[in-house]
């Protein structure tokens, strides 16, 4: 059986790149500190749901610079 062949087009330069990984640095340490913040300060468990959004911007910071996209 024949392989399809995978193409890849890199459509951001490295400045974007590294652009897009430091934003998900950014965010993932911002997730953490608002994180340890709410469990130290006895936050309840509900109010620790709103790391969702930034949690979920590190991790496409990450992936986008990882598949250069």
């Amino acid at each position: 059986m024949e392989e399809a062949a995978q193409v890849c087009f890199i459509n951001i330069g490295p400045k974007q790149r590294r652009l897009r990984l430091m934003s998900g640095v950014l965010f993932l340490v911002l997730s953490v500190g608002v994180g340890v913040g709410l469990v130290m300060g006895g936050a309840p468990r509900l109010a620790r749901l709103g790391l969702f959004i930034p949690l979920l911007a590190a991790g496409v910071g990450y992936f986008q610079y990882r598949e250069k996209t």
